[in-house]
């Protein structure tokens, strides 16, 4: 006659459940160790050494001109001055922009040039994390009543030869930082322009003209919600004023910006 099998813990085959969710947590801390020891985490900017992956080191960092408080209250641009809240600039008098409000991480110069030229024509990728982080920081008030993310599109004949959107790119990361869709095909350029790099405030603005589409079906997606529009930098607005209006158009009930950088003077 054969024993019955014993179901004491000595005698089982299988691990418990939660003692095998133990070890594979147990597992994987040290697979992430061993692979830190071999693979150290490097700053993205300049390569040396980090305490944690996809970050800067303390020198990268305090090459950043970030952008604090006082700002204007339209285009986010910083004050030397506290004036007060709700203050404009002359620029956001002077020339109101489509959108309600803007917000930057900081100037476009030094590291923070750097890292924009490196996401977008050096296929450097994996700074989008990075960069989505800190624009989640910079613009938390504006994410805070967001109900969709827009990023400022490309044309697919760009698309194609560039193979990546990077403002696509940090509009994804955002919205899985910050729990928001994105509508990555909603907003379309439709035309091919020539560059915007090296146009000055007017030029940008007829190279534009017609550029941008959104289809009388996809419209409902942006209808009555507040669209909060994605891109790496913003110089003189052009394309985030083309992209705002024709949001506008749609039946968005608000439109503010959010990039890595901006240029003060749009120069």
């Amino acid at each position: 006659m054969t024993a019955p099998e014993s179901d004491s813990p000595g005698n089982s085959t299988e691990a418990p459940p939660r003692a095998f969710r133990s070890i594979t947590r147990l597992l994987g801390r040290f697979g992430r160790a061993a692979l830190g020891i071999v693979y150290p985490p490097q700053c993205i900017a300049c390569n040396s050494a980090t305490g944690e992956p996809h970050a800067l080191c303390s020198t990268c960092w305090a090459g950043i001109p970030f952008i604090s408080e006082p700002v204007c209250a339209r285009l986010g641009t910083p004050f030397a001055h506290d004036f007060g809240p709700g203050m404009l600039s002359p620029a956001a008098i002077a020339d109101p922009p489509r959108f309600d409000s803007a917000r930057a991480v900081a100037i476009h110069e030094g590291g923070a040039k750097e890292m924009v030229a490196r996401l977008k024509y050096g296929e450097r990728l994996d700074l989008a994390r990075a960069m989505a982080r800190m624009m989640v920081q910079a613009g938390g008030p504006l994410l805070a009543t967001t109900d969709v993310l827009v990023p400022v599109p490309m044309h697919r004949g760009r698309l194609w030869q560039r193979r990546y959107n990077q403002a696509a790119l940090l509009a994804n990361e955002i919205g899985l930082l910050a729990g928001k869709p994105v509508l990555l095909e909603t907003l379309r350029r439709v035309k091919r322009t020539p560059p915007q790099v090296g146009l000055a405030r007017n030029e940008r603005r007829s190279n534009l003209a017609g550029a941008l589409h959104i289809k009388p079906a996809d419209r409902a997606a942006i209808a009555g919600r507040h669209c909060l529009v994605i891109d790496d930098v913003r110089t003189t607005g052009s394309t985030l004023n083309a992209c705002a209006h024709i949001l506008r158009q749609a039946g968005a009930a608000r439109i503010d910006v959010l990039t890595f950088t901006l240029v003060p003077d749009g120069a």
